[in-house]
């Protein structure tokens, strides 16, 4: 689930830099899945 949560947010944030859209939520959106993403790489733990 974590994957398609991020790969949402990486799309919407293209998305909002080719059209202009969004503003500066998409770009906090995107850093906070970042950060969950790496939390989870560093805490070792299995998702399914």
């Amino acid at each position: 689930m974590i994957w398609t949560l991020i790969g949402l947010l990486i799309l919407f944030w293209f998305l909002g830099l080719i059209l202009d859209i969004g503003g500066a939520i998409i770009h906090v959106l995107l850093v906070i899945a970042v950060i969950i993403f790496i939390f989870d790489l560093i805490t070792g733990r299995k998702r399914e």
